[in-house]
């Protein structure tokens, strides 16, 4: 199975991120676009949860061996065709790998409305991943990882 040791620990420190953001509510509008360590927080923390949910998506496509996901968009389509992510929900975590790569990729660029607006209305959708991520572990059960394959030896040697 998945260890669950380390799928505990990322989604706790992805709720630690989560709480940060959640308890900013002294960041409004206003102070958002007119100061630049506020700014920088919501964004840097914003970051930092979507890449705790990349990293550990990751952590599961590569514990059970499923296909390599060809860029951070497609794990989360590797991640809903093995069950974590239902159909309705998929979009939701293409749009933050997206929403990550322009923060991260193009930074003077950014849109403050978009970014205010995820950090206002769609930190939601990071408790949603947390709870997805349990909800199938628990399904999951006691399941070992898969035997090797002869493309997962041949990448070790």
């Amino acid at each position: 199975m998945v260890d669950k040791e380390i799928i505990s620990r990322k989604l706790s420190q992805l709720r630690e991120y989560l709480n940060a953001l959640q308890n900013a509510k002294d960041i409004t509008w206003k102070k958002y676009r007119e100061d630049l360590r506020s700014r920088a927080f919501v964004e840097r923390y914003l970051q930092l949860c979507i890449e705790k949910i990349i990293d550990t998506g990751n952590h599961i496509v590569s514990f059970h061996r499923w296909r390599e996901p060809e860029g951070y968009r497609d794990l989360f389509q590797v991640l809903h065709e093995n069950g974590v992510i239902p159909k309705e929900h998929l979009m939701t975590f293409q749009n933050m790998a997206s929403f990550r790569n322009m923060l991260v990729h193009r930074y003077e660029k950014t849109d403050d409305d978009v970014i205010f607006g995820i950090f206002g209305k769609r930190l939601g959708d990071f408790d949603l991943f947390i709870s997805l991520v349990k909800d199938w572990v628990k399904k999951e059960g006691p399941v070992a990882a898969p035997p090797p394959t002869d493309k997962t030896l041949k990448n070790k040697t």
